[in-house]
């Protein structure tokens, strides 16, 4: 019994080590179906304008909406109602012309339906309620691929009165759930090409090697490589395009990271990658703060006396030099880790770091590019 206790518990160590080496590995590891993509398997943007009606009264102004105008009358006239000699006399709210966007998913059939984004175009106030006419979509080669038609939806709440309004959302702007029809295809065939290439979201050439590397080793053989920092060419061999994309596309590879920050001056966000350093530097921040503050004091004379009342100024100046930062200094080769709270015992904020930032990057201490938006 102890000999057999012994070997099962070897046994359950050995799998337990296996798992652990089998997860601990795969937790930075990615498919490689979620970094790149096949070239060729694309959207395409489709764009259209067309004619929202049925609007509550917050459509385009057809007085000054001249496009709209010219919309609705020849719309009439394709309906056998001659409006050209009154064209002057229309005066509805109820109409509005709108663009429509959709994209145009790979290997879309005729007859499947896509969604699509309807936007005003004129003065119009809310689409909420409008129903959108049949609009042709059109793409780059100025073919028609879809035509759209449906209720909008904008999920917008716009309230009006005499005095005050709240609008929440946006709208001009909504959306139709498999609004459009497709009417055209995208040739292109998968099937029948004897090698795909693989193109990186976020080029790299050790992520371009790695995912080359990967691809081999699951193959056997050398059906792969890496000819840019973007591109991995793979060469199918006689196999189906479609099953060995499916088993090339989950194996997994730890892509590789540029030393990059990123600024967003205006809402303040810093966002820094792991493989940030920087080297030796002295670190100091403090603002000159004056402020000045001004109390009217009224001075009364008494009842009796001779004189009159009179505003007297009180006024109380403080001044932070905020002294009590002291100088840090940034050990060689700081991690990100290190960089962070190094700067947080320093009291700095999101707009101070920014400027920090942007200083040790000007000193040269900045092991990273600094991209500012």
């Amino acid at each position: 019994m102890g000999c057999n206790a012994f070997a099962r518990t070897k046994r359950l160590l050995a799998g337990l080590l296996l798992a652990l080496s089998l997860v601990l590995p795969a937790s930075a590891q990615v498919r490689i179906k979620d970094i790149a993509d096949v070239e060729g398997v694309r959207d395409n943007q489709l764009v259209g304008y067309g004619l929202v009606v049925g609007l509550n009264g917050t459509g385009d102004r057809l007085r000054s909406s001249v496009f709209t105008r010219q919309s609705l009358v020849g719309m009439l006239e394709r309906l056998g109602v001659n409006t050209r000699d009154n064209e002057r006399q229309l005066d509805t709210r109820n109409v509005a012309a709108v663009m429509v966007t959709a994209n145009l998913p790979p290997f879309a059939r005729p007859g499947s339906r896509i969604d699509i984004s309807v936007s005003a175009l004129g003065d119009a106030t809310n689409l909420t309620g409008g129903t959108l006419l049949v609009t042709p979509l059109l793409a780059a080669d100025g073919e028609v691929y879809a035509v759209a038609q449906g209720s909008i939806a904008t999920g917008a709440i716009s309230a009006r009165g005499a005095g005050a309004s709240v609008t929440r959302g946006v709208p001009t702007a909504g959306r139709i759930a498999n609004g459009a029809i497709v009417e055209r295809e995208v040739p292109f065939q998968l099937a029948s090409r004897d090698r795909v290439r693989l193109s990186l979201r976020n080029p790299d050439l050790t992520t371009a090697r790695r995912i080359a590397s990967a691809i081999n080793g699951a193959m056997r053989g050398q059906v792969a490589a890496a000819t840019d920092s973007r591109t991995v060419t793979v060469a199918l061999n006689g196999h189906s395009a479609v099953d060995f994309l499916s088993r090339i596309e989950q194996l997994r590879v730890e892509p590789d990271q540029v030393a990059r920050v990123v600024i967003d001056e205006a809402s303040g966000t810093i966002v820094m990658g792991d493989n940030v350093r920087v080297s030796t530097v002295a670190i100091a921040q403090g603002n000159l703060t004056i402020r000045v503050t001004e109390t009217p004091q009224v001075s009364q004379p008494n009842a009796l006396a001779q004189g009159r009342t009179v505003v007297t100024p009180n006024t109380n100046i403080e001044v932070d030099d905020q002294n009590t930062r002291r100088m840090g200094v940034l050990p060689r080769s700081v991690t990100l880790q290190e960089l962070v709270r190094g700067l947080n015992s320093l009291g700095v904020g999101p707009r101070d770091l920014i400027t920090i930032l942007q200083a040790i990057k000007a000193a040269g201490a900045l092991q990273a590019e600094l991209e500012v938006r």
